[in-house]
């Protein structure tokens, strides 16, 4: 299974970015998927994460209010609508999912990383 992410690039303070995340490969199933962004010379942080069936979803503070996450189940693709971006959401952003590869000898649940993309918020 992987996970490509696209939609990222270079905005002004207050734009906004709609970041997706598809998954491909073999027969699975998405449990939980999300976002993490990692600004340079910091660590990888939370960002936001919607649970199976899309009922539930959960944020960081920082970017509560601002950021949105949906998921596609029919196209296996999350989404990340960011509005009133600000510069400190400069980082580049990964998505993160776990995910159930069913086999003919059962279902394995793996976590997975895309390999990210950049998000540059100038002021």
């Amino acid at each position: 299974v992987q996970l490509a992410e696209s939609g990222g690039g270079l905005v002004q303070a207050g734009g906004s970015l709609r970041l997706s995340c598809a998954a491909s490969g073999s027969p699975f199933s998405i449990n939980t998927i999300g976002w993490y962004r990692q600004a340079p010379g910091k660590q990888r942080e939370f960002v936001a994460r919607i649970y199976s069936g899309g009922s539930y979803t959960t944020y960081a503070d920082s970017v509560k209010g601002r950021f949105t996450i949906s998921r596609d189940d029919a196209k296996n693709t999350v989404y990340l609508q960011m509005s009133s971006l600000k510069p400190e959401d400069t980082a580049v952003y990964y998505c993160n999912a776990d995910i159930v590869v069913h086999t003919t000898t059962g279902g394995y649940q793996n976590e997975y990383w895309g390999q990210g993309t950049q998000v540059t918020v100038s002021s």
